[in-house]
């Protein structure tokens, strides 16, 4: 009887008891049980990955901050790789500028001290000129010339008469058979005539005649034709570099202001030469960065020139220029003033007609841009007293990626990517906080980040594959 009744009506109470509990917990169970379209299966895979249970035993986490590159990719790049030193950096302001001449020193005009007649013209426009080299040679019509140097050679002969009767007289006086002051006048005539001689002299080299004419003349012969230089302008500038002072002074024949056969005047102007060998370097500033410019030439701040339409790879490199002095007038129309950079030419030569010819690499004209250092920069140390050196690499060393800014460390083929906190930066270069994202003891790549990152990017993008290169299913 029992039986009969109570067991079927614990099973159903069994029954409703499971099914309640089910109902309850269906949300846990009922994925595996049902599983819905597009659901993942229990291996993880979405079917057909028998013996695959949940990818147990390797890693998907990608690396993304590394990427290895062959020996050939390294080749194909260039890479510029080296450990870095701290050093100390100055933000920098930009001003245009242009090559000028040195007023007083680059132009020259060349005149005639004497009259005569263009016989030869041995200089032409747009031809180098050395010092002491001829420009002209001149027929000589001065009666002045004349007369000077036919009074030098009759003083001349005059002395040698008057020294010979003065030795003679002395010998009398000793001997005591002649009276001294008949010697003292003899004396005198002597030194008369030494005086008139080296006044003749001092006006021929006036005239343009050389020491080695002069001599000619004493021994009585007559120049009739003289030849124009190029004359010679000593350096007063001791801080010359040693590669400029190796140099010849040389000039450059721009205009040409007499013809062959013209009789020209005492005074009148042959030519017009040039010396492009020191030139400035003309900045345009605004009075606002007059106290920043004036910091920098007390302090013989080094100042960053790039001159336009030149390949600086084929020319020695330009060392850093110096202020040499700044303008005290503002121009009123466009409310800047001139500073002024001294700046050493570099020439070329070559051969040409049995001439050697220079060809100069800064020319008036030229246009510059001044990198004009104004402000130091760094991080403080611990103490807040001192700043800490920051590393400089090039544009091309540091890649973005929205706020983050990233260098490679290399590590034989592997490049890590390493992020760091800019600075400054401007076109040219990147200035690194000295913070421990990067050390001096490194390897550094120094250009070629932005490819680097792409090729990192390629790496771990999960194309040609999935994320799942390199495990089998």
């Amino acid at each position: 009887m029992f039986h009969k009744y109570v067991l079927p009506l614990l099973v159903g109470v069994g029954v409703v008891v499971v099914v309640f509990v089910g109902y309850l917990t269906h949300e846990k169970w009922a994925p595996f049980v049902i599983p819905s379209k597009g659901a993942p299966k229990p291996d993880g895979h979405g079917g057909g990955h028998e013996g695959h249970d949940d990818h147990s035993g390797h890693d998907h986490g990608a690396q993304t901050d590394r990427v290895k590159l062959s020996p050939q990719a390294q080749a194909n790049l260039g890479l510029d790789v080296d450990m870095l030193t701290p050093e100390p950096y100055k933000r920098k302001m930009l001003i245009p500028g242009i090559v000028v001449d040195r007023p007083g020193e680059s132009d020259r005009i060349v005149t005639s001290k004497i009259s005569g007649v263009i016989k030869e013209i041995h200089a032409k426009p747009g031809q180098t000129v050395k010092a002491g080299e001829p420009l002209f040679r001149l027929q000589l019509v001065s009666e002045l010339l004349q007369s000077i140097q036919l009074e030098l050679a009759r003083s001349s002969r005059e002395i040698e008469f008057a020294i010979t009767k003065r030795d003679r007289i002395a010998d009398l006086v000793k001997q005591g058979t002649q009276a001294g002051a008949t010697l003292l006048e003899e004396e005198n005539q002597v030194k008369r005539l030494t005086t008139q001689i080296q006044s003749f002299k001092r006006q021929l080299q006036v005239l343009g005649l050389s020491s080695e004419q002069i001599g000619l003349i004493e021994k009585g012969e007559v120049i009739t034709e003289l030849d124009v230089v190029v004359k010679d302008t000593p350096s007063k500038s001791s801080n010359s570099s040693s590669e400029s002072a190796k140099v010849p002074q040389l000039f450059e024949v721009q205009e040409l202001k007499v013809s062959l056969g013209e009789q020209v005047q005492a005074g009148q102007t042959l030519c017009y030469l040039a010396n492009h060998q020191k030139l400035f370097v003309e900045g345009r500033a605004f009075k606002s960065e007059a106290d920043a410019l004036a910091k920098a030439t007390e302090k013989k701040e080094p100042i960053r020139a790039e001159f336009a339409d030149e390949n600086p790879t084929s020319w020695n490199a330009q060392p850093p220029l110096v202020i040499h002095h700044l303008s005290n007038q503002v121009d009123p129309t466009t409310r800047t003033f001139g500073f002024y950079l001294s700046l050493e030419n570099q020439p070329k030569t070559f051969e040409q007609d049995g001439r050697t010819h220079f060809i100069w690499r800064y020319r008036p004209g030229q246009r510059v841009r001044l990198w004009v250092p104004i402000e130091e920069i760094g991080t403080p140390d611990k103490g807040g007293k001192k700043i800490v050196p920051p590393f400089v690499l090039s544009a091309g060393a540091v890649v973005r990626e929205g706020p983050e800014a990233y260098v490679f460390i290399q590590s034989g083929d592997i490049f890590i990517r390493k992020p760091v906190r800019v600075l400054y930066e401007d076109r040219n270069e990147v200035v690194i906080a000295n913070d421990g994202s990067i050390s001096d003891i490194e390897f550094v790549v120094k250009n070629q980040a932005a490819a680097i990152n792409r090729a990192l990017k390629a790496a771990t993008s999960g194309g040609g594959g999935g994320g799942h290169e390199g495990h089998n299913h």
